[in-house]
């Protein structure tokens, strides 16, 4: 209706400028109105905006989470069949006799039934004389990672080289042997391009990048051996239109992490615990803007209906001014109750987000404090078992009047409470992932110290213990008490696991080649789940006896002294862990020619 039909039909001579003045308040009230719903509609976009790109970053991660557990099962799975293969009696005896007539068929129905990539069997001078693809026998890999460390090391090693197709081949090798010498290695093929094409689905990018910092997994081709900052540069210039585009299309977002394919993503990022790798993903922001629009089209929709409402109810209050003022009082009441439902809702909820925040924040500080006093009670218990000791010694010492021995096992006491102090400190060391308390180690000597740490326990029972020495001093940098700590938590892992054995043994044999290696051998019943066996709170003592901490604790002191902790079961029944530590690199050690052999 015209703007004139409305002044010409309210006119009154008696109270035209009382028309007049009514109508520029309900111009002013539709004014109100529209800059309301102009500031809802960004506040709505604002907020909603907010919290569905946090939602689509917290499926992001959980997107991520989930992926680099497949990538480090699908490792683990594949690491053990070389050994398993080197233990075939079918492939030893085909390159004893040099008869591979079977070997490939034998390699295809084992690359079958564990879903490898592929298998290769290479003889000594590093030619392949059996694999799955029949195309790579008589190829030559003699200077190889993989074949070169395999016959170094005689363990299972792993190597990721580029190959020709510009992908990466991640494979596992060790060496086999006959009559204790080389005769071949076994190389297995992990299969992770199947990653790649299950991630292409479902986000936008997805990539893995080594301890460089370079990719050797990816859903974009393009990517592979860039680093990440290089493969994100490496795009079209966009034009102006694009440029356009994207503000437009931007315009109540964060600045986005990066544009791929012109379109703007979010970037997450989770560490793999494998070898420094690092998975990335990155979403695009499409799904919130859709999801931001959907909701923003309803709310603009409601406002529309609202306005025509209004408009409508104007032009009946033209005719019948007393009745549009009753109406328009209702609707503003109306609004009122509305706005402040909606304002005590808005306040409700977000009392009771505080509420659960709180909570979620009180409960992590009790999982903290729990780990944190299982831990303590673990590396306590033994310093307190020998304190006892000493402390029932120097009561008997003391009643029959030999104070000068009593004050030996008072200043033992002494240095065991010195002892506890520093493990406490090392428990907070363990808690930031780190140490710097680094000096020159002699491990016999940190080794003689673990052992009479343990003497207590030890001369309880009868146990028969086997040292193997070298003449020459073994020198590591490592932190001293740390490095005690995982000797005297495998000490008494050996000793618990030979309770149940009649004739309890426990060797232990220090080398020193180009590592320094620490190894305890028991006679118990072995591991149950090797897998398991550096998890926290994983263990197979009875509940009481043992937290499942001290393995953590002492495979976590190994990586940070630059080495590591590894376990399996012996041939001849029982536990053998090896400590492997690098030695002093200005004093680099041989293998000694001999050792010194003492029983206890």
């Amino acid at each position: 209706m015209p703007e004139r039909d409305y002044d010409t039909e309210l006119f009154d001579p008696a109270g035209g400028a009382k028309t007049r003045r009514s109508w520029w308040g309900v111009r002013a009230a539709i004014l109100a109105i529209i800059v309301f719903a102009l500031a809802a509609i960004w506040g709505t976009n604002y907020w909603l905006t907010d919290r569905f790109t946090e939602t689509t970053r917290v499926r992001a991660e959980l997107r991520l989470a989930l992926y680099s557990g497949n990538i480090i099962s699908e490792l683990q799975r594949t690491s053990v069949v070389p050994l398993l293969l080197a233990r075939d009696p079918e492939l030893t005896t085909a390159l004893d006799t040099g008869d591979f007539s079977r070997t490939s068929a034998r390699l295809i129905s084992a690359r079958d039934e564990i879903a490898a990539a592929s298998i290769r069997l290479l003889d000594v001078s590093g030619r392949v004389v059996a694999a799955t693809n029949r195309n790579l026998i008589g190829t030559h890999h003699t200077n190889a990672q993989f074949f070169v460390e395999a016959l170094r090391s005689r363990e299972t090693v792993f190597t990721a080289a580029k190959i020709e197709s510009g992908g990466t081949q991640f494979n596992y090798s060790r060496a086999l042997t006959l009559s204790g010498k080389a005769a071949g290695v076994i190389v297995v093929e992990a299969e992770l391009s199947k990653f790649e094409r299950s991630w292409a689905g479902i986000s936008e990018a997805v990539a893995v990048t080594d301890s460089e910092g370079r990719v050797i997994l990816t859903t974009e081709p393009k990517w592979r051996g860039l680093t990440l900052e290089e493969a994100l540069q490496a795009r079209s210039v966009p034009s102006a239109i694009e440029r356009a585009l994207q503000a437009t299309a931007d315009w109540a977002n964060d600045a986005p992490d990066a544009y791929l394919k012109g379109q703007a993503v979010m970037r997450t990022e989770s560490r793999i615990p494998f070898r420094g790798w690092r998975l990335i993903a990155f979403t695009s922001y499409a799904s919130v803007r859709e999801r931001v629009n959907a909701v923003l089209a309803l709310e603009i929709m409601g406002f529309a209906i609202l306005l025509a409402f209004t408009f409508y109810w104007l032009s009946r209050r033209a005719r019948v001014q007393s009745a549009a003022y009753r109406a328009e009082s209702a609707e503003l009441r109306a609004l009122n109750a509305r706005l402040s439902r909606e304002i005590a809702e808005r306040e409700r909820v977000q009392k009771d987000l505080a509420v659960a925040e709180q909570t979620i924040v009180q409960s992590s500080k009790l999982a903290v404090l729990g780990e944190m006093s299982a831990a303590v009670s673990h590396e306590l218990n033994q310093p307190l078992a020998a304190m006892k000791t000493y402390l029932a010694g120097a009561r008997l010492l003391l009643q029959r009047d030999r104070p000068e021995e009593a004050l030996s096992s008072f200043q033992r006491i002494d240095d065991l409470i010195e002892r506890m102090g520093a493990i406490t400190r090392q428990l907070k060391s363990y808690a930031r992932k780190g140490g710097e308390a680094f000096e020159p180690v002699d491990m016999r000597a940190a080794l003689s110290s673990a052992l009479a740490m343990m003497e207590p326990q030890l001369k309880r029972r009868t146990v028969g213990i086997t040292r193997t020495l070298p003449r020459a001093p073994v020198m590591v940098q490592a932190d001293r008490i740390r490095l005690e700590q995982v000797i005297i938590n495998l000490l008494r892992n050996a000793l618990d696991a030979t309770k149940a054995v009649s004739d309890p043994q426990i060797e232990i044999l220090l080398t020193a080649g180009e590592t320094a290696v620490l190894t305890l051998r028991d006679n118990g019943p072995g591991i149950s789940d090797l897998e398991k066996l550096f998890e926290p709170f994983w263990t197979t003592k009875k509940p009481g006896e043992g937290t499942g901490l001290g393995l953590a604790i002492s495979s976590s002191i190994a990586v940070d002294l630059g080495g590591r902790l590894t376990a399996h079961n012996s041939e001849a029944g029982g536990a053998v862990f090896e400590l492997q530590l690098p030695l002093l690199s200005d004093e680099l050690q041989t293998p000694p020619k001999g050792g010194i052999k003492a029983a206890e």
